[in-house]
């Protein structure tokens, strides 16, 4: 059977786990490459084989550690592969070698991002773009990366500057959503995730996070259509199982403290 998309994966990554710390524990997801979408694996690499581009782009980058293609495309497939340490070294060789290059600094504070190393993440994301030529991908993802360290209302601020430029974009939108969602304003994160979903994207990711923002204020019955909707039986009936796990253990965690919040959102 087709594995489900998992409720409140994000672009960003990182998404799960942490969705439910958060949404669950207290009402506080694996990588940044799986947060909702605004920098996400998808977006990144063309190919959707990771490990024949790692054999093709790792052979190539081997032979010239200065391509900077090569490079970018080694480390976004070690992404995708879910090898995030070896996507860390690669693409902090890749922009030593190539200093200056926006594509290789963006890919490496995401590769940072992975592996929770976010301060160091945001840090190299500022650098690979510029006030005078922001780009709201990487705004997104910054956004994202305050999340994580709990600096929610700066994070809104990512958010809404990358709206200016990309405005109703789905995927910032879905961000800027599950952020209200971690600050535990459930009314806000679904309206914001409701604008995202009327946007009509074709990323399930979005319908998913809106199911579980308003399966998480009680309205079961409507979370179970919303993450069912146009599914392949198999996978509906997955999806709803997983959203009835989620709401169950966030209700066998009421009265204990807030997880840790380790969000791993892209």
């Amino acid at each position: 059977m087709r594995q489900p998309f998992c409720l409140a994966r994000l672009l960003a990554t990182a998404a799960v786990t942490t969705i439910l710390a958060v949404g669950l524990a207290g009402c506080k997801t694996t990588g940044m490459s799986d947060i909702t979408g605004s920098v996400g694996k998808r977006a990144e690499a063309p190919d959707a084989d990771p490990v024949r581009n790692i054999e093709a782009y790792g052979e190539r980058f081997r032979a010239n550690p200065k391509d900077a293609e090569a490079g970018l495309r080694y480390g976004q497939a070690l992404r995708a592969n879910g090898q995030r340490a070896q996507a860390v070294a690669v693409f902090e060789q890749a922009s030593l070698n190539n200093p200056g290059n926006k594509a290789l600094m963006a890919g490496y504070g995401r590769a940072l991002a992975d592996s929770g190393a976010f301060q160091r993440a945001f840090d190299v994301l500022a650098s690979a773009h510029t006030p005078a030529n922001p780009d709201w991908r990487i705004l997104s993802v910054q956004g994202a990366v305050l999340d994580q360290m709990s600096r929610h209302d700066e994070a809104r601020g990512y958010y809404e500057n990358a709206l200016k430029i990309r405005p109703e974009d789905p995927s910032v939108l879905s961000n800027l959503g599950l952020s209200y969602m971690l600050s535990k304003d459930l009314p806000r994160a679904e309206s914001t995730l409701r604008r995202a979903y009327g946007s009509g994207t074709g990323d399930p990711r979005v319908r998913q996070n809106l199911g579980l923002v308003v399966g998480l204020q009680g309205r079961f019955a409507e979370a179970e259509t919303i993450v069912k909707a146009d599914l392949p039986p198999e996978e509906a009936a997955a999806n709803v199982a997983y959203l009835k796990q989620m709401l169950s253990r966030k209700d066998g965690a009421r009265g204990r403290p807030d997880a840790d919040d380790a969000l791993g959102r892209s």
